[in-house]
């Protein structure tokens, strides 16, 4: 069975909920190893006001007896604090759509007689929800060894140098940074951005790198359009809102050069018939198949849509031209989104390995993992000989 989520709730509603089913039985689950990832969520240079508003904390609801998942759905529960602001108020009528937000397409997709519906499903409280359940699949992957990790790669014009930076250094730096940077000259220059941009009463984007490092081959498939793990990541990192751009490796560098300068070259180590790579420009990925390599994606950020400086737009109630009302929001967005980008890649990842493994419980993938083909020469048995494919 797929492993699959849904959330529910609004930004400013009681609470929020999540559902994760597939899950197998046997992991070991407490509140405590979701409040981590929950905290990341909420800290990070260039944050907005509510993050001070809200300490999130996931209950367990459902799923977990014992400290331990059951196999039945996980229920996750967030509390909204900023609620009791809102319950049994009148709320003042929002009807001026503001550009890059969801407020006009939501209107007009659902027929709403005030923005604040769109605006408030749309919005990034969300992924708090989602934060809680790749918390989860986070836990469920290092069972087999398996790391998701992510840092800042840009903020505005501001990039990092990580060359000489192994993936494993590059994601525990970005864990000790204010704006989740490994290069701590380059951290200090996105800080400053960030304050020249909080003056300016405008907001910036970046790019956000995430890696899994410990992934077996032959995670994925090429034998559909859908199953291509490619097209499953893009799909989930493109789900998150303002992101707008995906590559695995260093995609679109790619696109630049000759083909002898792109493809990862295969070589045979004598001791142990170990097929290795002594690069990794497809990003762990070939076919739509993890190879083994750290798997590598990229994403874009774009400046978060709701800006201090206003924007023109219009009322919908008058039909005249105006300025948009701010809602507050953060600055910069991209530090704390690096945790929600690791909690999509663990979520689909922890699918994938559970469609190679099969199995409703650890104790039964354990050995199932121990069993698949690795990347050496005598797991492969290509015997040489010709065969009739397709008989008359």
């Amino acid at each position: 069975m797929p492993l699959r989520f849904l959330t529910a709730g609004e930004s400013h509603g009681p609470a929020l909920l999540a559902i994760l089913d597939g899950l197998p039985a046997g992991l070991p689950l407490d509140e405590a190893l979701l409040r981590r990832d929950l905290a990341r969520r909420q800290h990070g240079y260039g944050a907005g006001p509510r993050m001070k508003l809200e300490t999130d904390t996931a209950r367990i609801l459902g799923g977990v007896m014992e400290g331990r998942t059951t196999g039945a759905p996980l229920v996750l529960y967030i509390e909204n604090s900023d609620h009791a602001r809102w319950k049994g108020r009148a709320v003042a009528p929002f009807t001026t759509p503001r550009p890059g937000h969801a407020d006009l397409a939501g209107a007009l997709k659902y027929g709403l007689h005030d923005l604040r519906p769109a605006l408030e499903r749309a919005s990034a409280r969300e992924t708090a929800a989602r934060v809680a359940v790749g918390a989860v699949c986070r836990a469920l992957l290092a069972e087999f060894g398996i790391r998701v990790g992510g840092y800042v790669v840009s903020i505005g014009p501001v990039e990092a140098d990580l060359a000489g930076l192994s993936y494993a250094d590059r994601i525990e730096r970005a864990l000790e940074s204010e704006v989740s940077c490994p290069d701590v000259h380059a951290a200090r220059q996105m800080q400053e951005a960030i304050r020249q941009v909080m003056q300016e009463r405008d907001t910036l984007g970046g790019v956000i790198e995430v890696v899994a490092l410990g992934l077996p081959p032959g995670l994925g498939s090429y034998a559909q359009w859908d199953r291509r793990l490619e097209a499953r990541l893009g799909a989930a990192i493109l789900s998150i809102q303002a992101i707008k751009g995906v590559e695995f490796g260093p995609a679109f560098q790619n696109a630049r050069l000759p083909g002898t300068q792109v493809h990862d070259a295969i070589r045979l180590e004598a001791e142990g018939g170990w097929l290795t790579r002594p690069s990794d420009r497809s990003g762990g990925l070939e076919g739509g198949i993890t190879t083994g390599q750290p798997l590598v994606v990229r994403a874009a950020m774009k400046p978060i849509a709701t800006t201090l400086t206003p924007q023109p737009t219009v009322d919908l109630s008058t039909g005249e031209e105006t300025e948009t009302r701010y809602e507050r929001s953060d600055f910069c967005p991209v530090p704390r989104a690096v945790v929600i980008l690791e909690a999509m890649m663990a979520f689909v990842l922890a699918d994938a390995l559970l469609e190679k493994l099969g199995g409703d419980s650890l104790d039964e993938m354990r050995p199932r993992l121990d069993a698949l083909r690795r990347a050496r020469l005598d797991d492969l048995h290509v015997d040489n000989q010709p065969h009739i494919f397709w008989p008359e």
